[in-house]
């Protein structure tokens, strides 16, 4: 199944969460917090501004972003979790 994000949206695939801390301990699930970081796998047309024409968003297939903790919405697509956001939920791109 694909899954085309329409207007200024984003579809993410979170990375994994940290099962581990810096020293080796190992974290449980429950206290594991959701990833901020992820890869954008679809992004959408971008925004339309107020003369009708598109804008085109800041990220692009590939990269690799930082969002908001609470922002989007989960889907399941082939029993993988993405995230649907808005571009804005999106802070950075991260370059190395």
């Amino acid at each position: 199944m694909t899954l085309k994000p329409l207007g200024d949206r984003v579809l993410v695939k979170p990375a994994p969460k940290e099962e581990k801390t810096a020293t080796g301990l190992y974290i449980s699930s429950g206290a594991q917090e959701k990833p901020q970081r992820g890869e954008v796998v679809a992004v959408g047309a971008g925004k339309t501004n107020e003369k009708g024409e598109r804008v085109a968003l800041d990220v692009q297939v590939g990269d690799q972003v930082y969002y908001g903790k609470f922002g989007g919405n989960e889907v399941k697509l082939d029993g993988e979790d993405f995230l649907l956001l808005r571009a804005d939920d999106i802070y950075a791109i991260i370059t190395e």
